[in-house]
């Protein structure tokens, strides 16, 4: 009955998620459309990073908005998979349509031997 009256407050869409090894055989593909951000702080990520990965951090992300093409299939990732959640929502709320976060992030794509990158810039 509410729902008729204030429609969907505070509905958030499913956030599609997939594992690193289906982020990395994305990735991976000729010809591949997919994205992966790196929600980490910059210090976390020169660390290292999946391959590949641009960092553009949660804390950063509202401000960086235009980095993020709208017509790319959009992985996030970060240490554990949480703050790519929460950056997943966000990316959602602004109509990103196509994102994916990746569980586990970045430990369990280390723990899977997928390839890494190290570097004291973000790209």
């Amino acid at each position: 009955m509410f729902r008729r009256f204030l429609g969907d407050i505070g509905a958030e869409k499913s956030i599609r998620s997939i594992t690193p090894q289906e982020a990395w055989e994305r990735l991976s593909r000729p010809q591949s459309n997919s994205m992966m951000i790196d929600v980490r702080e910059p210090w976390e990520y020169s660390n290292g990073y999946a391959k590949g990965a641009k960092n553009i951090p949660l804390s950063q992300l509202s401000q960086r908005f235009n980095e993020i093409p709208a017509d790319r299939d959009i992985l996030l990732i970060c240490q554990s998979g949480s703050r790519s959640r929460q950056a997943a929502a966000l990316l959602q709320q602004r109509n990103i349509p196509h994102v994916t976060n990746v569980t586990g992030g970045t430990s369990i794509w280390k723990v899977h031997g997928l390839p890494m990158e190290h570097g004291k810039h973000a790209r």
